[in-house]
């Protein structure tokens, strides 16, 4: 089986550019932290991104995961990175969405595979589930970095 649990930038970008229905064409399982969904509820999220999660699809797994653990590796992270780590570990996850460059050294320092939101993307354009031009060119219309 194929877990992805996912930070909130994978899954805001994807909502943002309306290619979030790739994740679970991609994988088996996805599955964010309570404090992704906090991030990608708050109020200074774009409108669609609030929308999408308080929909939640059916695909999305939502876990809450302990705020009391302190990993000095960790330390330095949003909360929604840290908990999404901690996730992963938890869940023995195959793969970490996540888009931080601090955030993926962290993870890939815990043994995780880590993928970003452009690589979402090649993976779905050489699977055929989307044109790799025009949704490159939907991202760069976002604040994307």
């Amino acid at each position: 089986m194929r877990i992805a649990v996912a930070d909130t930038s994978p899954i805001r970008y994807l909502v943002l550019i309306g290619r979030i229905e790739i994740l679970p064409a991609l994988f088996e399982k996805i599955v964010i932290p309570t404090a992704v969904r906090d991030e990608l509820a708050h109020p200074s999220a774009p409108d669609a991104v609030r929308n999408w999660i308080q929909a939640q699809a059916s695909w999305l797994e939502l876990r809450d995961t302990s705020r009391d653990l302190l990993d000095s590796v960790l330390e330095s992270l949003d909360e929604g990175e840290r908990a999404a780590l901690k996730l992963a570990a938890f869940l023995d996850a195959d793969i970490v969405l996540l888009d931080d460059r601090q955030g993926a050294r962290a993870a890939r320092s815990k043994g995780f595979r880590v993928i970003g939101t452009l690589r979402i993307l090649h993976l779905a354009a050489e699977r055929g589930l989307l044109e790799w031009a025009d949704s490159f060119e939907r991202l760069t219309r976002t604040n994307f970095r």
